[in-house]
């Protein structure tokens, strides 16, 4: 099973959702872990919020620093905004790193409804290009 760690900056949102998708759509294929080059300390309750909407939980996970995997064999590194892929480590066992760019929605401003749909725009993103991360490793093995 590959292990896969997703990175952002404070491993509030971003991570978390593309760690739950990844997880809900592949956890068979992957060990996957997320981790934040300055982590906040928490995950982002809007986070939670929008993916219990859709059936995925993140309810347990925890935010984490990126250097408690330093001594972990990692074999995947994906990193999900621009800050975490220039602080990226290269990671023992490391065979592979990607990077996928998203919006902050921590960043969002407005109304309650707003921030929301922000939140919302960016699950979906994320859960698009994870779901299709996924499809292309099960196609793969496939063959």
């Amino acid at each position: 099973m590959k292990k896969v760690l997703i990175l952002c900056t404070g491993n509030s949102c971003r991570s978390h959702l593309a760690e739950g998708f990844l997880r809900h759509r592949a956890g068979d294929l992957f060990e996957v872990h997320s981790a934040g080059s300055k982590p906040t300390g928490y995950v982002h309750p809007k986070a939670i919020a929008v993916m219990r909407e859709i059936g995925i939980d993140l309810s347990r996970h925890a935010s984490k620093n990126m250097a408690e995997f330093l001594d972990r064999r990692i074999d995947i590194v994906i990193t999900v905004c621009g800050n975490a892929d220039q602080a990226c480590p290269v990671f023992p066992g490391q065979v592979g790193r990607h990077h996928y760019g998203f919006d902050d929605p921590a960043q969002a401003e407005g109304t309650e409804e707003e921030v929301l749909a922000v939140f919302r725009r960016v699950r979906d993103e994320i859960g698009r290009v994870f779901e299709a991360y996924a499809d292309g490793w099960r196609d793969a093995l496939k063959d």
